[in-house]
């Protein structure tokens, strides 16, 4: 006689390595753990390649954040893999856009992102009403990202730190 729980599809798919069924069952898994908790899921994966002789590194990421008692869900890509709209073919770009998160102190917006490899001095910042701008580069290393900050704030009020490839700009009014 054979004692023990019944194992369902889910508990079978896990065991099996889970395959494409066992990633989606997580990542909903995850959702609804988010959903709950009102924090932040985040993935990425890294590529190498080489196509027609050219040697392609490759990023692609998320980040999905869910607020506790607000239902609006937001879904950053974050990389250099991206999907051309004319031609529906997936690309490889030179530049990654990086991950950024904006946070609205009572004195001052802090922006956030993430460029390893990157120091302050690589890195160059445009602000115009209220998009900021942020280019940097470093060896092979090269990122850009536009940012609709919450308000306008001028270039010369901003501060700009950057350590372990974590870049923070202080934009104060």
């Amino acid at each position: 006689m054979t004692t023990g729980k019944r194992r369902t599809g889910d508990d079978e798919a896990r065991t099996r390595g889970g395959g494409l069924l066992g990633g989606l069952i997580d990542l909903v898994e995850k959702l609804n753990e988010l959903a709950e908790t009102g924090r932040e899921l985040s993935g990425q994966r890294e590529f190498t390649s080489t196509i027609q002789g050219e040697k392609l590194k490759g990023v692609v990421g998320f980040n999905v954040k869910m607020g506790l008692g607000d239902e609006s869900v937001s879904v950053e890509p974050f990389g250099n893999i991206k999907r051309d709209r004319d031609s529906g073919k997936t690309v490889v770009q030179e530049i990654r856009e990086p991950l950024v998160d904006v946070i609205e102190e009572d004195d001052h917006a802090l922006v956030l992102a993430e460029m390893p490899g990157i120091t302050a001095e690589d890195v160059r910042i445009e602000v115009q009403d209220d998009v900021l701008t942020i280019n940097a580069e470093r060896g092979d290393k090269k990122y850009r990202k536009e940012i609709l900050l919450p308000e306008s704030y001028p270039r010369e009020k901003m501060v700009v730190s950057c350590n372990y490839g974590i870049l923070e700009i202080k934009c104060f009014r």
